[in-house]
């Protein structure tokens, strides 16, 4: 849990931040923000517009820019400020997404602080938290915001090189300014749990995804620019803000269902099993694998979802040797995680949500029969479960439980011998709510 986010916090870069947010600069999404949030109240029932009453509006065009406006009102600086996080008014995650753990720490407090004020009838207080929430997660989904560490795109000009009329200004603001139609209706927003911290646990996955999707946005909107393409250029944007309007569409949802004083909330339980092979690892900073965290065994690389690699280069599905009966059998699966040893993945998981953690262990069926793999599973840095795979031996199902666990961790270790079979193999990872743990599916 210390990994840090790579992009710098030195004085210097966040007073540069704050010039760009000040009037005449470059107001973070600007009037995308506005667009984009009331996309998302487009989305929302209406007995949560009707609990919301004046500030419904408001929410759509004045409390989703607070984050951007804590200089100009210092009044409105307490709604974009974590009691956690001091030093200032100016909280720069709530701009730039930073690493997993400080991005669900935002979301939770931010949730909580907008479900609390729901909760005892501040409709005042829930709309300006709810718009920071709002702001966030529109700015993480932002193009402009997605590069780690290169929020004004220098270093991207030296991949890119510029014509001469963009050489000098710095791209930041011309990646993200304009506007643009924007309709995400009909859409069911997702249910996202019974708790603050399980609602931002989700809303996490959601928005990595979104960050990730924003950055394929990049290089066609600065292509764009540079080519005076202005209808590229903004499809590119609208693409990127309709994610981020369905992203804060299920997290105002979640913050009126959290927040419900009566029976109109009429919940929608969340998923009682979670597929942990589709979260992003914390050992993958700016949600990649840096060659710091590539294996060794039995190839160079680094672990890969639903695929073992041959060699590292071509993908196979992921198949086990499981014992059915007394009987060896092969069995292909869907989900998990492809990988080799000296291979370490760590995972948040939210407080008091899930119950167990399961998963199948074993080496690639064709492929690992020289292996010799230690499989362990830690929990705050506690062993909590483990097993030993060698040769043809089956995998084991390994039953893990989750009290007071908040971070969750796989390890793959050699067990001996040169490593060549050490095909690794976490087959159906699942976070488990409540109730008895199920077996492996035959």
């Amino acid at each position: 849990m210390k990994t840090r986010m790579a992009i710098p916090r030195a004085p210097v870069l966040v007073a540069l931040i704050a010039l760009t947010i000040r009037p005449g600069g470059a107001w973070a999404w600007g009037e995308p923000h506005a667009i984009i949030t009331r996309a998302a109240l487009a989305t929302l029932p209406e007995w949560q517009k009707q609990t919301l009453g004046e500030e419904w509006a408001a929410l759509g065009s004045q409390h989703c820019l607070i984050p951007d406006r804590v200089f100009a009102d210092r009044d409105l600086a307490k709604y974009a400020t974590m009691d956690t996080r001091t030093g200032g008014v100016y909280l720069v995650n709530l701009h730039l997404p930073g690493n997993q753990v400080e991005n669900y720490d935002v979301l939770r407090y931010f949730t909580g602080k907008a479900v609390d004020a729901l909760r005892v009838g501040n409709m005042r207080d829930a709309a300006r938290y709810a718009g920071t929430l709002a702001h966030a997660l529109e700015d993480w989904s932002c193009p402009a915001h997605a590069a780690p560490g290169d929020n004004m795109f220098t270093l991207f000009k030296q991949f890119l090189p510029p014509p001469a009329a963009w050489k000098y200004p710095p791209l930041h603001g011309p990646i993200e300014s304009g506007s643009f139609p924007l309709d995400i209706a009909p859409r069911e927003p997702a249910a996202l749990g019974d708790s603050v911290d399980e609602a931002a646990f989700h809303l996490l996955h959601m928005a990595n995804e979104a960050i990730i999707a924003a950055r394929a946005e990049i290089v066609p909107i600065i292509q764009g620019l540079y080519a005076s393409d202005t209808n590229t250029v903004t499809e590119a944007r609208r693409r990127a803000a309709a994610r981020g309007a369905a992203l804060v569409a299920d997290a105002l949802n979640a913050v009126f269902l959290l927040g419900a004083q009566d029976d109109k909330a009429r919940r929608a339980p969340a998923p009682a099993t979670v597929d942990l092979s589709a979260r992003v690892p914390l050992e993958a900073t700016n949600l990649a694998f840096p060659q710091g965290a590539f294996f060794s065994k039995p190839y160079w690389g680094h672990a890969q979802r639903n695929v073992t690699l041959r060699d590292g280069t071509n993908a196979v599905p992921l198949k086990l040797v499981i014992d059915d009966g007394g009987t060896l059998a092969e069995k292909q699966f869907a989900v998990g995680i492809g990988t080799g040893t000296r291979s370490s993945l760590t995972y948040l998981v939210p407080t008091g949500v899930y119950e167990r953690f399961t998963t199948l262990v074993g080496l690639q069926a064709g492929m690992g029969t020289a292996g010799d793999v230690q499989f362990a599973v830690l929990g705050n840095g506690k062993e909590l479960c483990a097993a030993r795979i060698t040769g043809g031996q089956p995998a084991k199902f390994l039953d893990c439980p989750l009290a007071g666990i908040t971070n969750l961790q796989l390890l793959a270790t050699s067990g001996g011998g040169s490593g060549a079979g050490n095909y690794a193999v976490w087959a159906e990872p699942r976070l488990i709510k409540s109730g008895p743990a199920p077996g492996p599916e035959r």
